[in-house]
């Protein structure tokens, strides 16, 4: 009795800031105005411009996640093969971004890379062309990958520190090269972590409106652009509420996949 008691205030946390949030989108998202139900806010997805930010915004999450992936993978077995710890410096260097202001990360980009920022002010004082990147789909890419580098990173790591050096020996005991090793041995035994990364830095970078508004300026429309907008400029809470619906099926099939793969949760995050 004692031990569902103390379950009761987590119970009112999640009813209150997950639950109710959840039903009232739901809710605004299969009505209209009068408050009948209607599947029409969910069909806006399929209007040329929605379809457009939809499509952009995963190309660029795709990319952002492959280049964190490319970066995360090699800077983890390096760290791993540092047998770094939890508490270590260099992990803290890491995590430390992550204790910043997600806004004062983003704008703190906008000040480098805006055309009189400080590195085109050093190009220019060396007398180099002007890094013309501000305003594109590059910045919004780089803004991504700085943002959630970290989260794939540690999961990553995470699963490489638990792997038996004795099965790596004995791959290599057996004659396996380090290219079969990493292949067969290393790779498949941290493809949860790797699949638990990707999911982590996927989903914020498919619905992340604050990169996309500083970096890529008013010229680029992300889905989550598009969901902000219908919020706060047009108060059309039905219509983004049904576009965020549409959002939560890429959310669930992420979640979906990354309990296939990581069964044991041996990739989440330090």
């Amino acid at each position: 009795m004692n031990k569902k008691l103390l379950a009761f205030p987590y119970i009112v946390w999640a009813a209150v800031f997950i639950l109710i949030p959840l039903f009232m989108v739901a809710y605004y998202g299969l009505t209209d105005k009068n408050g009948s139900f209607t599947l029409a806010n969910l069909a806006s997805i399929t209007t040329k411009e929605h379809l457009k930010a939809l499509w952009l915004s995963v190309l660029l999450s795709l990319m952002s996640t492959l280049i964190c992936l490319l970066l995360a993978y090699p800077l983890a077995m390096i760290l791993a093969h540092m047998k770094v710890t939890k508490t270590s410096f260099i992990v803290l260097i890491f995590i430390l971004p992550m204790w910043m202001n997600f806004l004062l990360r983003t704008l703190a980009w906008q000040t480098l890379l805006e055309k009189t920022g400080v590195l085109n002010n050093i190009l220019h004082f060396f007398h180099l062309p002007a890094l013309e990147i501000i305003n594109t789909p590059y910045a919004i890419i780089l803004g991504m990958v700085y943002n959630f580098l970290p989260f794939m990173v540690l999961p990553i790591y995470n699963s490489l520190i638990k792997i038996d050096p004795n099965v790596i020996h004995a791959a290599r005991d057996l004659g396996a090269n380090s290219v079969q090793t990493f292949l067969k041995i290393t790779m498949p035994l941290s493809a949860p972590g790797m699949i638990s990364g990707i999911t982590m830095v996927f989903v914020p970078a498919l619905t992340t409106f604050v990169i996309s508004n500083l970096l890529g300026g008013s010229k680029i429309l992300l889905i989550g652009n598009v969901i902000e907008q219908e919020f706060t400029q047009a108060g059309n809470w039905h219509l983004g509420s049904g576009l965020s619906l549409v959002l939560m099926l890429f959310i669930i099939f992420n979640m979906v996949i990354t309990a296939l793969f990581d069964l044991e949760g041996e990739g989440n995050a330090l």
